[in-house]
């Protein structure tokens, strides 16, 4: 008995410890870890971008952070706390230039907090939040200063603390007058909207070197320059420079400029080099029926208009008429899209090579207006190197753009809107239309086709060779030119 007693201590002191190690070990990991979680993050470098209403720095961090932010006044200033974070970068080389900003210096209070003070000539409200790490970057603080209109009253002292990343929103801009041409007669307005932009570099160049946010505003600064020259037409820049544009902003501001048509510019990548040519997208179906429905339970954008340059407006409707409504321009809005589209392609085919056929659809979120027509063109692949390489030359550039008018203004000779000079200059017989092809969209029949050209099914019959009324997604229609003057 007593040893076996003596067996059983000798067993219960082992366990006991094998436990006690085990204790050990786990709380030295808690602690490596607690270290770990503590451990400063190094602000890298920051970066600064001047919108035209706003002026955004990026915080590139070594990993993530807390942070509060907050204004004083008499000076003005904008104050950043960022804990667990220390500075392995200059703050005196920003540039400052056309900002609110004079200067930014910082101090370490503590090991574990940075203060980041930004100087101000003028007051600001500022907007932050994080982001974690993504392809491009690592973690990031973004911290946006929205300008103040002249004689608003300043923002009162305030401390944010971001908990979770947010999506900033620039202030409403006052719309645009468009200007009048000859006969009293409005220019048709063409939002170009250059993807990417700021610290949103887009896709890149085989050499790391070469980023799709810089190509796109080449070719859309190239594309207003063009437009402008057309008689009745204006080309407006969503994005001017180099800065970001949160993608349901870029629609709104095409919103307040009266823009008859959006199309927004990007390059395309994927993992295959060898993949190339060029693409044209418009809205599909499901991003149309998501679309309405998100208008109809956002209350904010029952005062909003719809219905063209924006002239229905929806906070005097019942929902059901709201509904009808929204439904009627969006479906007007995208058998728009996918027409203009079709024209951009054909057009495009004629200068570049093309990815695709045919317009694709997609549920892009710069597609989704109700009341604009909008196509997304993708204008190569910038990860192929030969399609790099031309993208980067101002000849390709110019020839892609003369494809893309071409595609726009064969859309509006057809489809003026009303009140327009293009409107005046077709109602005047001034604009001759020749012979022109339909793609087949899905949900198309050829008596719905007839209807919208205004001539019989026998003549659409004859006129394609058609022993029956049986056709097909992405077949080709040639539209007899008795069609087209009926529209005239």
């Amino acid at each position: 008995m007593v040893r076996g007693f003596e067996r059983q201590n000798e067993l219960n002191m082992g366990l006991a410890m094998r436990i006690g190690a085990r204790f050990i070990t786990i709380g030295v990991a808690l602690v490596a870890l607690a270290t770990d979680v503590l451990a400063a993050s190094d602000v890298r470098s920051v970066r600064l971008w001047r919108a035209p209403d706003n002026t955004r720095l990026v915080f590139d961090l070594s990993g993530p952070v807390q942070h509060s932010v907050f204004q004083l006044s008499a000076p003005n200033r904008i104050v950043i706390d960022i804990n667990g974070a220390k500075l392995a970068t200059r703050l005196d080389q920003l540039a400052l230039a056309n900002t609110p900003i004079t200067a930014v210096r910082s101090a370490q209070r503590s090991a574990e907090e940075l203060r980041v003070v930004i100087d101000l000539s003028a007051a600001v409200t500022p907007k932050s939040f994080t982001l974690a790490p993504n392809q491009q970057y690592g973690n990031r603080l973004v911290v946006d200063l929205f300008d103040q209109e002249a004689g608003a009253a300043p923002s009162l002292p305030s401390t944010t603390t971001a908990s979770k990343p947010v999506v900033p929103v620039t202030p409403t801009q006052t719309p645009q007058k468009l200007t009048p041409v000859p006969n009293g007669k409005r220019d048709i307005v063409i939002a170009i909207d250059a993807g990417h932009g700021g610290e949103d570099p887009g896709a890149l160049g085989p050499n790391k070197n070469q980023f799709e946010k810089n190509v796109t505003l080449a070719i859309a600064k190239e594309l207003q320059r063009q437009i402008n020259a057309e008689k009745g037409f204006r080309g407006e820049l969503v994005r001017t420079g180099d800065y970001f544009i949160p993608l349901r902003k870029r629609t709104e501001i095409a919103r307040k400029k009266g823009a008859d048509l959006f199309v927004s510019i990007h390059a395309d990548a994927a993992p295959r080099a060898s993949a190339f040519g060029a693409s044209v997208y418009a809205l599909s179906d499901r991003g149309a029926t998501s679309e309405t429905a998100r208008w109809l339970a956002d209350t904010e954008n029952q005062s909003d208009l719809i219905g063209g340059a924006g002239n229905v407006s929806l906070d005097d409707k019942d929902r059901m008429l709201a509904g009808v409504l929204l439904d009627l321009s969006m479906t007007a809005s995208l058998s728009s899209s996918l027409n203009v589209g079709n024209k951009v392609l054909g057009n495009m085919g004629r200068v570049t090579s093309l990815h695709k056929k045919r317009v694709e659809q997609a549920g892009f979120m710069v597609l989704k207006s109700p009341d604009i027509p909008s196509i997304l063109v993708e204008t190569g692949f910038i990860s192929n190197p030969k399609e790099a390489s031309k993208l980067s030359t101002a000849s390709h550039q110019q020839a892609l753009s003369r494809s893309i008018v071409s595609g726009v203004r064969q859309f509006f000779h057809e489809n003026p809107p009303p009140g327009t000079y293009v409107a005046w200059l077709r109602d005047s017989g001034k604009i001759t239309l020749g012979p022109r092809e339909h793609v087949v969209s899905s949900g198309e029949s050829l008596a719905l086709i007839a209807q919208r050209y205004q001539v019989s099914l026998a003549v659409l019959r004859d006129a394609n060779s058609l022993n029956n009324d049986v056709i097909k997604v992405g077949q080709r229609l040639k539209i007899p030119a008795t069609a087209l003057a009926a529209q005239q």
